[in-house]
């Protein structure tokens, strides 16, 4: 069956029509960023790849071809044994490499041959990555943000949580970036994803966003860890307008040692983080929080973070860059508990004026192989 070579925008139209994407760059490539929903079928595996890009340009590329046509024979085979061996005919697979040139091709070939339909991605992850570094370069335009701003601990991220199972429309950034975004915020099971793949991410879910409808996003500083956010994006939540939440401090300690309970059961792991903050605020005040954290008191130790370091800075950040935080309707939550986050939704969504809808959020978990379809 003869190949079809198709452009990202042709492809991201017709996205649900492919049973299958297929990356078949090699697994490091893969590894960085990827298509939605890719699976990796490597036509040269990494150690292939630099072997074969050295042969070509110390010996001649007629030599690298030979070598690379082999290797990348053995490869396809072995992916068809693996993969392809109980795949109806009418399986329609999306093939792409870096440019959409012959390791793409050589798959999709002795795919075509096979006799199923197979679309080559023209340029490849290039051509890909290039409409969503244009496309994040307009993030959040049109869009109804509502910005939820409070000092650490003080639920944002489980109101979004609440948001999302109350039907509301959500942009949770911190569970795309993996991190939860204070210099403690580094999650213990789960490293952060590349940068390329933050913002391929980020623009599956903006594109899964319904422009008519609210969207609720927390507050965030440039950077998520070490992943930085769209400029555009950035500039827009900013301008948004904002809930500020309010929580009593007790209840925000309590909270803060639910959400970081790896720190409280090893606090020898959290005085080692907070070195980290010996430039900002001192020897002596880590040195101090560093023995009381060896004596067991953690619990003190986390309130005198949010006094010393985290509740400053947070109200010189939100007033400095957030536009409507000085005449934010308040948000009183009682706790963390999933009782008043129910409660604050509900609330949340009556302040930003759309009462319980009935429409799906956005969060990583439903990000699937298809969910960047046009």
């Amino acid at each position: 069956m003869p190949l079809h070579r198709i452009d990202i925008d042709a492809a991201l139209a017709r996205w649900s029509e492919f049973d299958a994407v297929i990356d078949a760059r090699s697994p490091s490539e893969h590894a960085l960023d990827a298509l939605p929903g890719a699976v990796n079928w490597p036509t040269l595996d990494d150690a292939e790849r630099h072997a074969v890009g050295t042969e070509y340009k110390q010996v001649s590329a007629f030599e690298a071809r030979k070598r690379g046509a082999v290797l990348a024979a053995r490869n396809i085979a072995r992916h068809l044994e693996r993969e392809a061996m109980g795949l109806p005919r009418q399986w329609k697979p999306l093939v792409y490499c870096w440019r959409g040139g012959q390791r793409s091709g050589s798959l999709a070939l002795v795919l075509g041959q096979i006799g199923f339909e197979v679309h080559v991605l023209e340029g490849g992850y290039r051509a890909f990555r290039a409409r969503v570094v244009a496309d994040l370069e307009s993030a959040g335009a049109g869009l109804a943000l509502r910005v939820l701003c409070g000092p650490t601990g003080c639920g944002k991220s489980r109101l979004l949580g609440a948001l999302q199972s109350a039907g509301a429309q959500v942009l949770d950034l911190e569970a795309l970036a993996q991190h939860r975004g204070s210099v403690l915020g580094a999650l213990p099971d789960a490293p952060q994803p590349s940068q390329k793949h933050f913002e391929t991410r980020l623009w599956q879910a903006l594109r899964a966003l319904d422009p008519a409808r609210v969207v609720f996003v927390e507050s965030e500083s440039r950077t998520i860890g070490r992943l930085r956010v769209p400029e555009a994006l950035l500039q827009r939540m900013r301008a948004a307008p904002c809930l500020r939440l309010h929580m009593p401090e007790p209840a925000r300690v309590d909270l803060l040692l639910e959400d970081y309970a790896h720190f409280a059961a090893d606090p020898a792991l959290l005085a080692q983080r907070l070195d980290t903050l010996r430039e900002v605020r001192g020897h002596a005040a880590v040195d101090a929080w560093q023995a009381a954290l060896a004596a067991g008191r953690v619990r003190e130790v986390v309130q005198a973070l949010l006094h010393e370091h985290y509740d400053p800075v947070y109200l010189r950040s939100m007033g400095r860059n957030f536009a409507d935080f000085g005449h934010a309707a308040a948000l009183e939550l009682r706790d963390g508990s999933a009782a008043s986050m129910r409660v604050a939704a509900a609330q949340a969504q009556q302040l930003a004026g759309t009462p319980a809808p009935g429409g799906a959020a956005v969060s990583p978990a439903a990000l699937g192989p298809m969910a960047a379809r046009a």
